[in-house]
């Protein structure tokens, strides 16, 4: 059994900032990407960031220069440090972690509950 949890949203002004976390727990033998998805009320989800089991990072263009995507692998965890927020980037973020679990055969994908991030004008 795989648990990944986020937390660290929260609401924000304008041109602050936010550091998201995220931790993969149970029979895990290894993780390859992971990677962070925010859905807008009304709007799909979408790609935000995702760093590779190497350390290789991705960003989408809206957030590149704001964000920074980073994983610690002792910890099987994850982080989004957002600065510079802007009101568009508020939307529910979701983690997602590409597994290699004890039992499994191949990677899945397993995703978090999701974190409210609130960023007020």
């Amino acid at each position: 059994q795989v648990q990944v949890v986020e937390s660290g949203g929260g609401l924000v002004q304008a041109g602050g900032a936010l550091r998201l976390s995220c931790v993969a727990s149970g029979t895990i033998r290894g993780i390859n990407n992971m990677s962070w998805y925010r859905q807008a009320p009304g709007k799909e989800r979408e790609l935000v960031a995702t760093i590779t089991s190497g350390g290789r990072t991705n960003y989408a263009d809206a957030v590149e220069g704001r964000f920074t995507i980073s994983r610690d692998n002792a910890k099987n965890t994850v982080y989004l440090q957002m600065n510079s927020l802007k009101p568009e980037d508020t939307a529910v973020y979701y983690c997602n972690c590409n597994i290699l679990t004890a039992l499994a055969l191949r990677l899945q994908d397993y995703w978090g509950q999701g974190t409210q991030v609130t960023v007020s004008s």
